[in-house]
């Protein structure tokens, strides 16, 4: 007498659940969720960090093109004066290129500087506008103490 072919109860069971497949799927978004949060902050230090290196470098170039004309930049020149010769007074006596681009601030604008400063009445301002991209809020960045 030849059996009817039964199903195994391993073959009844072979796939996963609605169940099963939800909860795996909302472990993973938990777990999503826990890391954007805990490097949210990373972000922000990261930014920061760039931000006090780029000034720290654009600074030392700055000192280097004063050492070597006897002035630094005129606003009106700006940072492009680490870069190309300027074609407005004060003429530099002996210009080299300082850097082969002027950095761009983490939220892609600008470092603003001008000289003399208005909180560095005695040097210059050179600063990061921050994260609201306007210059003269308390956000900006720069090489004065808070």
């Amino acid at each position: 007498m030849k059996r009817s072919p039964l199903r195994s109860p391993i073959s009844l069971r072979s796939g996963f659940t609605l169940i099963e497949i939800m909860m795996v799927v909302m472990i993973i978004g938990l777990l999503a969720g826990v890391a954007a949060y805990t490097l949210g902050d990373n972000l922000g230090v990261a930014k920061d960090t760039k931000i006090k290196s780029d000034l720290q470098t654009i600074q030392t170039q700055l000192m280097v093109y004063e050492s070597m004309n006897g002035f630094p930049p005129s606003t009106e020149q700006g940072l492009k004066a680490l870069v190309q010769q300027p074609s407005s007074s004060p003429a530099p006596r002996n210009w080299r290129q300082l850097l082969k681009e002027v950095p761009m601030d983490p939220w892609g604008m600008e470092y603003q500087y001008v000289a003399p400063g208005r909180r560095n009445t005695d040097s210059y301002d050179l600063f990061s506008a921050g994260k609201d991209r306007t210059p003269g809020t308390d956000d900006d960045m720069g090489n004065w103490r808070k």
